[in-house]
């Protein structure tokens, strides 16, 4: 079973931007789609990202549209989730996901995940 390691988080200040990265050990990650999920403090994880098997698909949150990308470089078994024009209210956990897939679909909802990082702290300051 693949699993997932999240890095990148930091503090940063409004207007920064930051690269997460997501790894895989333990398998490809080849054959999956993956997802970039976030939960801030007292609120549910919501969907921020997608991108599909081939990469040819991606999918945003509002909140992430044109701020922020993600990417997979499949050789080096990792996702990235560029972060740009950061502000406060982009303060929170993010979590990277798995599942399997082929082709160009995407999935946007955590029930569709199967597999899920710990967890890289972002904190936005103003």
């Amino acid at each position: 079973q693949v699993r997932l390691v999240e890095s990148g988080g930091r503090v940063v200040q409004a207007g920064d931007s930051l690269r997460l990265s997501c790894a895989a050990s333990g398998r490809t990650l080849n054959w999956h789609a993956m997802g970039w999920f976030r939960q801030a403090p007292g609120k549910e994880r919501e969907f921020v990202a997608a991108i599909s098997q081939s990469g040819g698909k991606t999918d945003y949150a509002e909140s992430a549209e044109g701020r922020f990308t993600i990417s997979r470089d499949n050789a080096k078994i990792t996702v990235y989730l560029q972060l740009n024009s950061l502000r406060p209210e982009d303060t929170a956990v993010y979590y990277c996901a798995a599942r399997r897939s082929t082709g160009t679909t995407f999935y946007t909802s955590q029930s569709d995940y199967t597999t899920w990082g710990q967890g890289t702290q972002v904190t936005v300051s103003s």
